[in-house]
């Protein structure tokens, strides 16, 4: 739509969607186009209809949809079409990287759906998207509030990672969980550098996958963006695709109406694949997946039970406290992290929301929920950002039928308890029926094998020692009958007996020899983890005992005590983005040390190896943003302490940031600007939209070295070139650089910038290379 619109002379600046009232000719012309083409599905020139972008418009979000329905109905009069109801992202970003809440993300999608729906689309498709955030507020959005049918697809980049971070295996895992009918990937590439991706995309997705690519990659030709793929390299790919197994097929940018022709007449004797998928077990997050193909460690820190601190730190709020109990247990090596936050003193389903939110803000680790309350399950798998497991169920009918269903709706995990409404049986067998009657009512609701684990539990040795080999003859008759998954609390078979630690990682030893997968244990007791590894050599899953080498090669391998985080450096503190932290750490700082030597030397340094872990891909854009903000924490405790002028001698040099004139979106700009102003620039950010003449006049007014354009469309690189001769006609002093998702170097070499940031870490690089 945005192509054939631009090839008709839309303006720069000027929203698409508002030409479904003022121009609906237009927009029913090209969607026949691509109806004569062959096109099944058109979709509503409706990407941008939200109320954040209309915002300055003349109309309203309900004007927008329902004209843009129309306008397509018109359009397919006897014809064989569906109509798709067009939902792109929001255009802020979502916390914690931004400030837009997931609740009021999903009310803004909310009210899209609901006019789509009244103004009878035919399905839903929702594109484009780089946070899985944002797309699970969609999809529910979708789901909650409509009968459609719902496609969802997200745009990757050539490291097979969207903008934010998310691989395709999570967001297979996570669209697939929600329920939508297809998914798949669109936009930012073409066919050519989206083919991996699609193959990994079709290696384990259930569900229908869907792939609309650009028309290869832009270019620039005679001040003009052009495309590279032809309507025939274009068909041919398609071919290719479906042959593939894909099931659903289009175009994105650059694709006109001859792309679509040729990709139909391509696909005339093509018969459609279907896949065996392969079958996964795992949970993730965004950026991480843990695949249950060996043992895992589950973290039991985060419970209240028997830990006095912790109590205390639920009851006062100490998020801080439990922050440092997530990443101690991170780093000696857990794989996931069990959330127990249940005491009847506190609210419990705003403790697990606000938990799991500041655990995800600054760890990419992915949880286990724990809770009996059904409320605060369900809430916390709805703010939970990707594939959580549930801690748990157990065979009473009630307790299925209230939390079978949630996990169903969020594509969750669970986790089976062998005990019903008469207690925990003492023998294997009789826990082997609960097993088994938990899995197939499980799978009643719709929940995959693959998702199902059953806890054979854990009775103490003090008080039923003879039914502690019940235990693992149960886990036994689980894996050889039931093909799941085995999970265990370890350290209960302790309790009340002296020298626990023996008792416990014998146990653990036992227990893995009997099949278990996810042992529940403290990931900072050596000796558990010791255990673990030395078990992943003896069982076959450490190949090459590559891991235990690697561990145990070193003499001095000693894995750090609690209480040993709580030492940390200002540096420390800032590469985990624990922004509590920071500010007292500043303070006890500032006692020892210039402020100027803080920035430079524990600031800077923090940053720059943060930036170095995220230009390697350890880390991605959430973490990079956490650790920016954590040091907005520092910096304003420093300036407090200085006078005006004295912190003036702090900035490194003045920077001005813009989107050009005609583009809209900022959300690139700003989170480079969070960056540059974390290494001690002064940035004068002169917002989206902003005329060449402005940019001029503001720096000669400030004085600046270095300025910063950004366009996100390649309508606007026009300007961004008009913008950069109007800064070299006054001073050919000034330095440019330019960045955005639709500029590479040679279109920055090509309109004469300076520098080209594909990042906001290369941002960062030109500035202190300009100003030394």
């Amino acid at each position: 739509m945005g192509t054939m619109l631009q090839n008709m002379g839309l303006k720069l600046g000027e929203l698409p969607e508002i030409l479904n009232i003022i121009s609906p000719e237009k927009i029913i012309e090209i969607h026949k186009k691509y109806i004569d083409a062959g096109a099944k599905v058109i979709t509503t020139n409706t990407f941008g209809a939200n109320e954040i972008k209309l915002k300055n418009s003349n109309f309203t979000v309900e004007e927008i949809i329902d004209a843009g329905l129309k306008n397509a109905k018109e359009a397919i009069k006897d014809k064989n079409c569906f109509i798709a109801l067009d939902i792109g992202p929001i255009g802020e970003l979502l916390e914690p990287m931004g400030t837009l809440s997931f609740e009021k993300a999903y009310e803004i999608f909310k009210r899209q759906i609901i006019q789509g729906v009244k103004s009878e689309a035919d399905l839903i498709l929702i594109e484009t998207m780089t946070d899985l955030y944002e797309a699970k507020a969609a999809v529910l959005a979708a789901k909650e509030n409509s009968n459609l049918p719902v496609f969802c697809t997200m745009s990757f980049e050539e490291n097979k990672r969207t903008f934010t971070g998310c691989s395709a295996a999570s967001m297979v895992m996570v669209l697939q969980g929600l329920g939508v009918d297809a998914l798949g990937v669109n936009c930012s590439l073409g066919p050519k550098e989206l083919e991996s991706i699609i193959d990994e995309v079709l290696e384990i997705a259930k569900i229908p996958v869907m792939v609309q690519p650009n028309a290869g990659l832009p270019r620039l030709c005679n001040g003009n963006t052009i495309f590279d793929f032809s309507p025939e390299e274009f068909g041919d790919y398609g071919q290719k695709f479906v042959k593939k197994g894909i099931k659903i097929i289009g175009g994105c940018c650059g694709t006109t109406d001859a792309h679509i022709k040729s990709l139909v007449k391509n696909l005339e004797n093509i018969q459609v694949k279907n896949l065996n998928y392969k079958s996964i077990r795992g949970i993730c997050t965004p950026t991480r997946t843990v695949f249950i193909d060996e043992v895992k460690v589950i973290g039991e820190r985060i419970n209240p039970t028997g830990k006095k601190l912790f109590k205390e730190a639920l009851k006062n709020g100490n998020m801080d406290y439990i922050l440092r109990e997530a990443i101690a247990q991170v780093e000696a090596g857990a794989d996931i992290l069990d959330i127990n936050v249940g005491l009847p003193e506190i609210n419990e389903e705003e403790m697990m929301i606000k938990v799991i939110k500041e655990i995800q803000s600054i760890l990419d680790v992915p949880l286990q929920i724990d809770s009996n309350d059904p409320k605060v399950i369900e809430s916390g798998l709805r703010v939970y950002n990707g594939k959580a497991i549930v801690n748990s169920v157990n065979g009473e009918d009630k307790h299925l039928e209230q939390i079978l269903p949630l996990v169903k709706k969020y594509g969750g995990a669970i986790v089976g308890l062998t005990l019903d409404d008469k207690g925990i049986p003492s023998n294997a067998e009789e826990r082997f029926k609960i097993a088994e009657k938990i899995v197939n009512t499980a799978q009643q609701y719709g929940i995959d094998k693959s998702d199902i684990y059953i806890d054979c539990l854990t009775l103490t040795a003090a008080a039923q020692q003879e039914n502690v080999k019940e235990t693992l003859k149960a886990i036994l008759m689980v894996k050889e009958n039931l093909n799941v998954k085995t999970v265990l609390g370890v350290s209960n078979v302790s309790f009340g007996l002296p020298n626990r630690g023996l008792l416990n990682r014998t146990f653990l030893a036992a227990s893995l020899a009997a099949g278990l997968d996810l042992p529940i244990i403290n990931p900072i007791d050596q000796d558990m983890m010791d255990t673990i590894k030395a078990s992943k050599v003896l069982l076959n899953t450490d190949k090459g005992a590559t891991d235990y080498l690697k561990s145990y090669n070193n003499k001095d391998y000693k894995i750090p005590k609690v209480e040993e985080f709580k030492k940390e450096s200002l540096s420390n503190i800032i590469e985990k983005g624990l922004r509590e932290e920071a500010k007292d750490a500043t303070i006890k700082l500032l006692e020892q040390k210039d402020p100027l030597l803080i920035v430079n030397q524990d600031i800077v340094s923090a940053l720059d190896l943060v930036g170095e872990k995220y230009e390697k891909g350890y880390i991605f854009l959430p973490q990079l943003i956490q650790s920016a903000e954590t040091v907005k924490e520092s910096l304003e405790v420093i300036k407090n302490r200085l006078s005006k002028d004295s912190f003036s001698q702090i900035s490194k040099g003045k920077i001005i940031l813009a989107t050009v004139k005609g583009d809209i979106h900022d959300i690139g700009k700003n989170i480079v600007k969070v960056l540059l102003e974390n290494y001690g620039f002064q940035v004068i950010d002169l917002g989206k939209d902003v005329p060449k003449e402005k940019i001029v006049e503001e720096a000669i007014k400030h004085n600046v070295k270095l300025i910063g354009l950004s366009s996100l469309m390649t309508t606007t690189v026009k300007n961004m070139e008009e913008t950069i001769k109007a800064l070299k006609e006054v001073n050919s002093n000034f330095e440019v650089m330019v960045g955005g998702a639709v500029l590479n170097k040679d279109y920055a070499d090509m309109i004469c910038a300076d520098y080209y940031a594909r990042d906001a870490k290369e941002a960062v690089t030109i500035a202190k290379k300009i100003f030394g």
